[in-house]
């Protein structure tokens, strides 16, 4: 199966797409098991595999096996250095993140895992990476000159950037536990110059209501993952945000 073209049919059939994004070094691999097989339960189209800090090496291998075991939707790595590339997963986002003030995460990184990826046969999936106010964690440790929630514009210039760059998607975040979503303004305008190229958003999105506001914005795909840690029915979470974009 390729999982850029699962996503996309998801895309088409339904609109929007749900990721569930888990972090190994958050839990065990068991528990992080259990989260993926709730999450899947209540509907998410794919994992996203991976963590600011953490949540690489061995930790890594041993949580996408085990997720492995009780789920069959796809695994796909989104690593924060080449330390974050498994061979045990489907795909990876081989990801830049273009707003970074440190080379390492624009193409020294990339450049040292894709020996990796190669090796492992792991499915690259292109994607431009944009860390937007308050950048939260990811925004201070990739060195994030962030993008301003009031200049969708810069949003759009670097969007732009990946897509001639040939870069099939593109993800915007706020990061992890952000008290604000990326806003519809800037998810419009990226969208709108994107064209058919995928969009995805993250960070801040905790209710269905958002989802859908983000998804109705212009979002091609939706990531959710703390508040996925935080819930006591994972399953029901899901199946909110998942009903919310798809309804």
């Amino acid at each position: 199966m390729r999982v850029e073209k699962y996503l996309n049919d998801i895309i088409e059939r339904d609109g929007t797409v749900h990721l569930t994004l888990i972090d190994p070094a958050s839990q065990s691999p068991d528990e992080s098991a259990s989260i993926a097989f709730a999450a899947v339960e209540g509907g998410t189209d794919a994992l996203m595999i991976g963590g600011s800090t953490g949540a690489g090496g061995s930790l890594l291998d041993q949580t996408v096996l085990k997720i492995k075991e009780q789920v069959e939707v796809p695994i796909i790595l989104f690593p924060a250095s080449a330390d974050g590339v498994s061979s045990y997963a489907d795909a990876i986002f081989f990801m830049s993140l273009l707003n970074s003030r440190d080379i390492s995460y624009i193409t020294t990184n990339q450049a040292m895992g894709a020996p990796l990826v190669y090796k492992y046969g792991l499915e690259p999936i292109s994607m431009a990476y944009l860390v937007a106010e308050p950048g939260g964690t990811v925004g201070w440790i990739g060195d994030a000159k962030l993008i301003p929630r009031n200049k969708p514009e810069l949003a759009v210039a670097y969007a732009l950037a990946g897509k001639y760059l040939g870069m099939h998607y593109t993800y915007i975040e706020a990061g992890s536990g952000a008290n604000e979503p990326i806003s519809p303004k800037m998810i419009g305008a990226l969208k709108q110059f994107l064209g058919e190229n995928k969009l995805i958003v993250g960070g801040g999105i905790r209710d269905g209501r958002t989802a859908k506001i983000c998804a109705n914005a212009g979002a091609d795909m939706i990531v959710t993952g703390t508040i996925v840690e935080e819930a006591a029915n994972v399953t029901a979470k899901i199946r909110e945000l998942v009903s919310a974009i798809k309804g």
